[in-house]
């Protein structure tokens, strides 16, 4: 099957598993609107490519995805249609990422931020590289923290844990996510890209069937709750768009603030 992607992501094979890279590292990965549009289209293409048996995720350079692009800031507050697409997309995202047949496993080569923390989230499993951190601050950007973290984190780890990282917007380095559970395993920065794909591997090698609805068993805690939050989740943070603190951003940031 041949993928139709932006420059922005590179699918590379490697047997029966699939390696996805976001390709921005002059951006540090941020997902621009024809990323973030491109990203549900591909897993639904995956989910049909019946020669994948496994995916690795990860980002070029020295960041897994530093999240949205600021540039979208002022066109979703003053833009309701190009608002309510971007919403669109994120539940999409969520949807195709949680009911993909096959494992996710990231890769998380650096800071996985906003966004890019919730797509770290969505996967199955998750490597990190013992500089890397994930880090959710929507809140510190006058948004709320509707998507990802709060449909995927309550399953991972203690409600407490979850709120204290989703109302402060703090970062979680490796080891503290390993430890409490929003991570699999912290390695060497340099073998985070290869244990995740041998680890891809390993899971590829398993009975397809078994390893398949296995995943999609468990995943339907994830997709009940996704059906639960995301309608509320997501409203709420397109309302935020509307807050004067979310018009003050920009310039706030613009200032070191």
């Amino acid at each position: 099957m041949d993928y139709e992607v932006p420059d922005s992501l590179i699918v590379a094979r490697d047997g029966p598993v699939l390696v996805v890279t976001i390709n921005r590292p002059d951006e540090r990965n941020a997902l621009d609107e024809p990323t973030k549009e491109a990203f549900p289209r591909l897993w639904a293409q995956i989910d049909r490519d019946r020669e994948v048996r496994a995916v690795v995720l990860t980002g070029a350079g020295r960041t897994f995805s530093a999240g949205g692009s600021l540039d979208d800031f002022e066109p979703y507050r003053v833009d309701f249609e190009r608002r309510r697409q971007a919403m669109r997309d994120a539940r999409r995202l969520a949807q195709e990422m949680l009911q993909l047949r096959v494992p996710i496993v990231a890769a998380v080569n650096g800071p996985a931020v906003g966004l890019g923390c919730t797509l770290a989230s969505l996967c199955d499993i998750v490597f990190m590289a013992e500089r890397a951190y994930l880090a959710d601050p929507h809140v510190t950007v006058a948004l709320v923290a509707g998507d990802g973290g709060a449909i995927t984190w309550p399953f991972m780890t203690s409600m407490l844990k979850v709120k204290q990282y989703l109302l402060t917007g703090d970062r979680v380095p490796a080891a503290d996510a390993v430890a409490i559970g929003l991570a699999n395993f912290a390695v060497p920065d340099d073998e985070v890209l290869p244990a995740a794909t041998a680890f891809a591997h390993r899971l590829a090698a398993l009975p397809p069937q078994a390893v398949q609805d296995t995943k999609l068993v468990l995943n339907q805690h994830l997709m009940q709750a996704a059906a639960g939050v995301l309608p509320l989740g997501l409203a709420t943070e397109s309302q935020s768009h509307d807050t004067e603190e979310f018009r003050q951003v920009p310039e706030r940031l613009s200032r070191g603030g």
